[in-house]
């Protein structure tokens, strides 16, 4: 649980992504089926899923270490 609640933002960002991604495939899409990544709806997923976590996760902010 302290894993979903540390990376949140990176989660969300996934989700989003991945949505957004299976959605650029159903409406956009390749026509040829030549495209690399929007020929397949699992391709289009994954990549939308993988920008979407690192755009999100720029804006984490993270806590500075402390040395004992």
């Amino acid at each position: 649980m302290n894993f979903i609640i540390k990376h949140k933002l990176t989660i969300i960002g996934v989700v989003i992504g991945a949505i957004g991604g299976y959605l650029y495939y159903y409406y956009v899409g390749c026509s040829s089926g030549t495209c690399a990544i929007t020929s397949k709806p699992l391709n289009s997923t994954l990549y939308g899923a993988v920008m979407g976590g690192l755009l999100l996760n720029i804006f984490k902010k993270e806590k500075p270490k402390t040395e004992l």
